[in-house]
Order: structure tokens, then sequence, then C-alpha cells
């Protein structure tokens, strides 16, 4: 199969068939780097006996602080088929896990669709970058069950510096708003995971916590229902050495957030400890759950 791809917000247009030669450097075939149960999301999503994490590799966005570099950029992984990843899932599924989660896949859009139908019997993850056109949304509507994106910058300079996507905040409000029409409310089960809803991700980073105060207060104010997760892991890498991201937040910068959660009376989600900055949180890229499927 080969297509001009026009999936995502960047719209550049790029073929792709064997090969790609657009912002995300990805063919037409799915990419998946590990799929295996993931303990580390929310609890609301990894619950006791993991969420069913498949990572795709390449990525729309190039941010400089990626802590899945190897495959956002560097481009490891091995090449899945629909069947492929239709037999990924229902291998996860057979382990136990709790949701199918598909991390960074919307790029991949036309095949991951393909692959979700007919429906799952556990919910479908949407865990994303919230960098998404509200057609690729719209796509998804049916299929997915839980919209788990981030919502980096509002600044467009910020998105600019950080990830070369000047656009970034506009697109991600247009995208986190269709996702909560779509899903709606939070559903929980008996067990405490969620089975349906929004649940935004941010990223606290060093030099920005007014930034995230401004992002939260957007989030707080346009969609008063979603659950939110503020992280505080961030942890530097070899790529930004010698620059201002050259650093973990500082114990003010996470008082200058958590004084403004406090204040807005927040309860429906979840901040880090500023000691959860570790390394751990990334899983070895390693093929597991993939290396003999075609």
């Amino acid at each position: 199969m080969e297509y001009l791809c026009n999936v995502c917000p960047r719209m550049c247009g790029a073929l792709r068939g064997e090969s790609g030669a657009g912002v995300c450097r990805m063919g037409a075939d799915a990419v998946v780097a590990r799929a295996a149960p993931h303990f580390d999301e929310e609890p609301v999503v990894s619950g006791t006996r993991g969420s069913g994490a498949v990572f795709f590799s390449g990525c729309s966005l190039h941010c400089r602080f990626c802590q899945n570099y190897g495959i956002s950029h560097g481009g490891f992984g091995r090449r899945i088929s629909v069947e492929g990843l239709k037999h990924i899932y229902a291998d996860l599924i057979a382990q136990g896990v709790h949701n199918i989660n598909l991390v960074t896949a919307g790029h991949f859009l036309p095949a991951v669709v393909e692959s979700l139908r007919p429906r799952l019997p556990v919910p479908v993850v949407w865990n994303s970058s919230g960098y998404e056109s509200e057609a690729q949304i719209a796509a998804l509507d049916g299929l997915v069950d839980v919209y788990l994106p981030d919502f980096k910058y509002l600044r467009g300079e910020t998105a600019t510096t950080l990830s070369h996507c000047p656009d970034y905040p506009q697109v991600a409000k247009r995208a986190l708003l269709a996702m909560h029409a779509q899903v709606g409310e939070a559903v929980f089960d008996e067990e405490g995971l969620m089975r349906r809803g929004l649940l935004v991700r941010h990223l606290i980073l060093p030099g920005h916590a007014q930034e995230s105060v401004e992002i939260l207060g957007w989030i707080f104010e346009n969609l008063p229902h979603a659950y939110v997760s503020v992280m505080a892991q961030y942890t530097p890498n070899a790529r930004v050495a010698g620059t201002p991201l050259d650093r973990r937040i500082s114990r003010a910068e996470y008082e200058h957030v958590w004084r403004f959660i406090q204040a807005r009376g927040f309860e429906n989600g979840f901040v880090q400890s500023r000691a959860s900055a570790r390394r751990e949180y990334t899983p070895a890229f390693d093929l597991t759950g993939v290396d003999d499927v075609l």
C-alpha cells in the first residue's frame, strides 16, 4: 500500500509505502518496538494486571527531550501488518491486561483503525502527544474508549523551540475538546479502572512552571470533567546538554504548580511527587512481544 500522507496535522503530503520521507519518517505499515503489560501508567489505566502497551515507532513531533528517542526519532522497531497488530492485541489480552494501550499510533492511523475492527473485548486507550487533527479523532469514534493525551505547551514559541511545532497549542486544544466530546465524562469499573473518558497528561518542564499553570488553568476552565495527570518525572537526556532543559525541575517550580492546583480544589486526577524524576519509567525497547510477529 502506498499513499500521499496528510494523516496528521503536519499535512506534509509525503509518499508512504515501503518507507517514508515525511515528518514521522515512517512507511505505510505500522512499526512497533515493544508490546507488553505496562505498570507505570496512572493507576486507573495500569490497575493490578497492567496495561497492554503497544509502543509504535516514529512520531509527528520532534521533541528535544523525548524519553523514547530511540523509537520516536531513531525508528527502531519491527514492521507489523494489520493482522500482526491484531495478533499482538490478542496475545496481550490473553495475558490478562486490563486494556490495549496504543502509544503514539496516530501517524499509522489507517492501519491502526483497520486493526481495531471488529471491536476488542477490552477498552482501547489512545496514548498520544495531543498533536492530532479533529479528523484523526473522528476516525477513532467507536474504536477508542479512553483518551490519554499530553498537553505539552500553551505558547507557540515554546512548542517551536522544543518540538519544532509552532501550531501545537491550537491543534492540541481542538484535539482535546474533540476527544472529550466523543467519550464524555469518565466511567470506571468495579476495580476502579477507567473504561471510558479523557485523562490529560502534562509534564512540568524546567523553566516553564508558569506555562504549566496556564495549561492547567485552560484544562480546568475548558474540560472541567476531564481527569488530569500532572507529571514531575522530567529527566534530562544527552540531547539537551548545555541547554536550559539540562536539569530536573526545582523545588520552587514544583511548588509553584502545586500551589495553583491546591487553590483550584483539584480532585479528578493525579500529581506525581518531585522524587519521581527517574529513568525507570522508560521501558526497554527490545522487540518484546513483536519479534516473531509479521
